[in-house]
């Protein structure tokens, strides 16, 4: 399945990144390069619980995974595979604008920290706050307005575009 940034409601979080789209179904077990991904055979409603139930050895490694869309965004390979075990290649197809914005304010809550900028009216929900001493966010900025924090910066950095 090929996603763009508009179907990121399509991918249930966390994703993880494959090295090769040489993907294929068989008889239920999902296999990329030759090895299981995962074995929808199995009891399970996402694919570690899935991978933990097969009896299968030869396991494809998930090394590296990403819970949000911004790290989609910032990766190289184009093919993962989400938390159901849905296989899809995220395809950059726009230029966007990233700006640098002042931080404000950074309000931690319970479970997310929200992140105030100078020169836009609402927050951006992050899942922890930024590191010391980082005092700048990137915004993505999608059709003139700001969309989604991409990164932090200890200084000011010049304003530049993102294929996303």
């Amino acid at each position: 399945m090929l996603l763009t940034f508009r179907d990121f409601t399509k991918i249930t979080f966390p994703a993880f990144l494959m090295d090769s789209g040489n993907w294929e179904v068989v008889d239920g077990i999902f296999f990329c390069d030759g090895q299981v991904v995962d074995d929808r055979n199995q009891m399970g409603v996402n694919i570690g619980a899935r991978r933990m139930q097969s009896p299968l050895k030869n396991k494809y490694e998930l090394k590296k995974s990403v819970a949000a869309p911004n790290g989609l965004m910032k990766q190289s390979t184009p093919y993962f595979v989400d938390f159901t075990g849905k296989p899809f290649i995220y395809e950059k197809t726009k230029l966007v604008p990233l700006k640098y914005m002042k931080i404000k304010r950074v309000e931690r809550k319970q479970i997310a920290t929200l992140i105030w900028v100078k020169g836009h009216n609402a927050p951006f929900t992050v899942p922890r706050p930024p590191e010391e001493g980082k005092s700048w966010a990137g915004i993505l900025h999608l059709h003139g307005l700001p969309w989604m924090l991409y990164e932090y910066a200890d200084e000011q950095l010049k304003d530049t575009r993102r294929k996303v």
